[in-house]
């Protein structure tokens, strides 16, 4: 439920910072990373704010306390594809 509420208010353009979101500056410009803690899990999702929408490039339940580099790498590679689907150049 508040993955859903929170993922509403950076719809409606708020901008989210700590304890909820942080900036992920290793995965790209405009790209945060929101914190759900869950009962059994702590969860994630990165996401970029474009001009025109919220672009989610993973998520994934976090066990330590770095994000793992397979993660950040699968997420440059996702939006670079994303971009380049989009026509955009980074």
């Amino acid at each position: 439920m508040e993955t859903g509420l929170l993922l509403r208010r950076l719809q409606r353009g708020e901008l989210l910072g700590l304890p909820h979101s942080r900036p992920m500056p290793a995965i790209g410009r405009r790209c945060h990373e929101l914190r759900i803690v869950d009962v059994e899990a702590t969860q994630r999702i990165v996401y970029r704010i474009d001009a025109n929408a919220i672009g989610v490039a993973e998520v994934f339940s976090k066990k330590t306390q770095a994000t793992p580099k397979s993660v950040v790498d699968a997420c440059r590679r996702r939006l670079r594809a994303y971009d380049a689907a989009a026509g955009e150049q980074e």
